[in-house]
């Protein structure tokens, strides 16, 4: 699985969709330019102590993440989609693509797919939900699709045991 940042701008979404990468063995793929530097002490500390754990890929460029991409299923996330991002099909190999903060994505790039782009349904009078929390609903949608491959299914208490 594969998430995709088009220019972020904010350090802390990006570190925090870092973590959910982590956490998730999702790739983290960031396409300058960077509304931040990579070493912000902002961005390290939204992901914490997993930066270890991460798979992440920096490309100049929107065509030079294509270029290098040409047969990738992607999926362009977008509140301006006429689907639903439930309604989209995910594999293992899926890239989950999002746009900066304040523009979202190039309504050229959503003309070019238009059936691969998708929305997270919000009432209308909302402009759009955060980018972190946005990468982590249609993360764990592709995920639930796949049947959480590779993801430990159970967990353990620390001091206690569950009953049997």
């Amino acid at each position: 699985m594969n998430i995709v940042l088009i220019h972020p701008q904010i350090p802390q979404n990006t570190g925090n969709i870092a973590r959910t990468c982590a956490a998730t063995g999702t790739s983290l793929h960031l396409v300058r330019p960077l509304g931040f530097s990579t070493d912000d002490k902002s961005l390290k500390r939204a992901g914490l102590d997993y930066w270890n754990l991460l798979d992440i890929h920096y490309y100049d460029d929107l065509e030079n993440f294509l270029a290098k991409h040409p047969s990738a299923e992607m999926r362009f996330f977008t509140t301006k989609a006429p689907r639903s991002y439930a309604g989209m099909t995910y594999s293992d190999d899926s890239f989950l693509i999002f746009g900066s903060e304040s523009s979202g994505l190039p309504e050229e790039l959503l003309i070019k797919y238009p059936d691969s782009c998708c929305r997270i349904p919000m009432i209308d009078e909302s402009r759009s939900l955060n980018l972190s929390n946005s990468a982590a609903i249609a993360v764990y949608e592709a995920l639930r699709q796949t049947d959480y491959r590779g993801l430990k299914g159970e967990g353990e208490l620390h001091r206690l045991s569950w009953p049997e």
